[in-house]
């Protein structure tokens, strides 16, 4: 089920909804190129595309020092699910029936509210305001919000768990 938020223009000129969460405008840093044209489900792990900074707004110095990191983290905008598409409650993965009943915020599918994807894929090279990547799950066209080395550091702390639909659905994700 979809939801729509209730916008209204605060005093101070922030717009927010009535629950009081603020409005958020992001601009893209650039752009997917290559790789997919089509959103399927499985198999990103040989997928290679490049990263194509907005050249208006960056210049190769913005990319200095990626390629020393083996993985990057990327942020980005699924454009192709309409707003109508969204879920805000809970959903079945895939719409599998043998896959329990699960929030969105408990999986990590498409349709979400924001419509943002995160990857953490390998860096196979920059070159001046471009990045190539293998296992980026974005197809060709994505506007890229973020690129973020992947350090050691900010992975998870405790150990990890998760359900096994979750496993499941990795299977043959990579």
């Amino acid at each position: 089920m979809a939801s729509r938020c209730g916008w209204r223009l605060l005093a101070d000129g922030y717009t927010a909804r009535d629950t009081g969460c603020m409005e958020i405008t992001l601009q893209s840093i650039g752009v997917v190129r290559g790789g997919r044209v089509e959103a399927e489900d499985d198999a990103w792990g040989t997928e290679v595309c490049t990263i194509e900074l907005d050249p208006q707004c960056f210049d190769a110095d913005a990319l200095v020092g990626l390629d020393s990191f083996s993985h990057a983290e990327i942020v980005y905008h699924f454009h192709q699910v309409a707003e109508s598409d969204v879920v805000a409650g809970a959903r079945r993965p895939r719409g599998r029936a043998d896959w329990p009943l699960v929030g969105i915020f408990a999986q990590r599918g498409r349709v979400r509210p924001n419509r943002i994807g995160v990857c953490t894929c390998e860096v196979v090279g920059v070159s001046g305001t471009s990045v190539t990547v293998r296992g980026l799950d974005a197809i060709d066209g994505t506007p890229v919000l973020d690129i973020k080395p992947y350090m050691v550091g900010f992975a998870p702390r405790t150990p990890v768990h998760e359900p096994a639909w979750a496993a499941e659905i990795m299977a043959e994700y990579w």
